[in-house]
């Protein structure tokens, strides 16, 4: 199996490395902004725009007379940040097109942070160097992560963020994938635990960003006593940035590692799920309840479920959507009754059949039996989409209303 794998590692530059980086961001940036304007002209004129394969023709031809200092950086930086523009344009049409919140692409700007290049071309990586094109051997802070073997270079992105560079090698490798057989699993995802599976596994939710509200509004409130423009504001501007990158790391961190133990990557064919449910959730409808946004945010479900489904296919499972009105929590699997008073304070409920259920690990067992009952119908786990579609039998009525025979079908 051929996959796309991108491999970050924190840069040991010297002080002449890091004003050579911050130029190239520099010229990135200068290159998006340029594209954007001359996009805005063109279209107010003639009601079309260029390509970002024009635009970088345009820019080549105006590099002898008006931007000569192009030259001392590599060609592939405003390349590629004339081909990001290209696609935020893109994507502001598609979001027109379908009727969606627009966004249309803005000027960036240094004060929003030094941002980050692409490069393309001749890139050589060693265990405990790389090599960029015009920019020449960096030292990595992390020896032997990125393969040097049997893998081909699409590009290198190096990125700033709290006065540390990164640089993240994106390569095309191919992996040799073996098919799950262990039995089915299903996950409910939640605040208070991260995840609750179908076989009793918990996560923990370390809630990083809740930690650490005391200490950034302590920060916030210094910056706004420090007098704009001066040295101690910026140093209070990094506290603040050094803050939210630690977040950012712990919550990036804890998703990993718990995508990683439900696929199982470390353990034989028989003990992976060959089939993994998810809840489809509506995340952004979520969001819409003020109590609970904040922490909903903090939790990060679209970089969970984008993880575990990648992970799935490389360690040969099945990723399946359950849909997102199938009453996961609610629904009791012994009788087939469905709880229509149970309301999130309520973490343990009895059902009148007299069976205790508890709420994450209930709806993390009824997801996995979707998946039981998709392939004794149809002889395999595959369906549609990937998405899984609730018994005709469930009802959405109050609680003592069951299925014809009491059960799923």
């Amino acid at each position: 199996m051929e996959i796309i794998r991108a491999y970050k590692v924190e840069l040991d530059v010297n002080n002449k490395q890091r004003t050579l980086l911050v130029q190239c961001a520099g010229v990135a940036r200068w290159a998006f902004n340029w594209g954007l304007a001359r996009r805005k002209a063109e279209y107010e004129a003639t009601g079309k725009s260029s390509s970002a394969i024009e635009q970088h023709r345009q820019l080549n031809a105006l590099k002898k007379t008006e931007y000569p200092w192009l030259y001392n950086y590599s060609k592939c930086i405003p390349q590629e940040a004339l081909r990001d523009l290209d696609k935020a344009c893109q994507n502001f049409f598609r979001r027109v097109k379908n009727g969606k919140k627009q966004g249309f692409p803005k000027f960036k700007s240094r004060k929003n942070g030094i941002g980050s290049f692409r490069l393309t071309g001749a890139i050589h990586v060693t265990d405990t160097h790389i090599k960029l094109p015009r920019i020449g051997w960096l030292r990595l802070k992390e020896y032997g992560y990125i393969p040097t073997d049997n893998i081909h270079i699409l590009s290198v992105t190096i990125s700033e963020s709290a006065g540390r560079w990164f640089v993240s090698v994106q390569c095309r490798k191919e992996i040799e994938v073996s098919q799950a057989t262990g039995e089915p699993i299903g996950i409910d995802l939640g605040i208070k635990e991260l995840a609750v599976t179908s076989d009793g596994q918990r996560f923990e939710n370390p809630k990083p960003l809740r930690r650490a509200q005391a200490k950034l509004r302590r920060l916030q409130r210094e910056l706004s006593r420090r007098k704009k423009g001066g040295k101690n504001r910026e140093k209070t501007r990094r506290k603040i940035a050094k803050a939210h990158q630690r977040i950012a790391n712990i919550r990036r961190d804890t998703l990993h590692k718990t995508t990683s133990a439900i696929v199982a990557k470390t353990k034989p064919d028989s003990e992976r799920p060959s089939v993994i449910v998810l809840e489809d959730l509506n995340v952004s409808g979520m969001l819409a309840n003020c109590r609970l946004a904040q922490a909903i945010s903090d939790v990060g479900f679209a970089e969970f479920r984008r993880q575990l489904k990648y992970k799935a296919a490389w360690y040969g499972s099945e990723f399946m959507l359950a849909d997102r009105f199938f009453p996961s929590s609610r629904l009791c699997p012994v009788c087939g009754t469905i709880n229509t008073e149970l309301t999130l304070a309520d973490r343990v409920w009895v059902c009148d059949c007299g069976t205790h259920h508890d709420r994450d690990l209930n709806a993390a067992r009824n997801l996995r039996d979707l998946a039981y009952r998709t392939v004794s119908s149809t002889g395999s786990y595959a369906c549609g989409d990937g998405r899984l579609q609730p018994s005709s039998s469930v009802h959405r009525g109050n609680r003592n209303q069951t299925s014809n025979n009491g059960r799923f079908e």
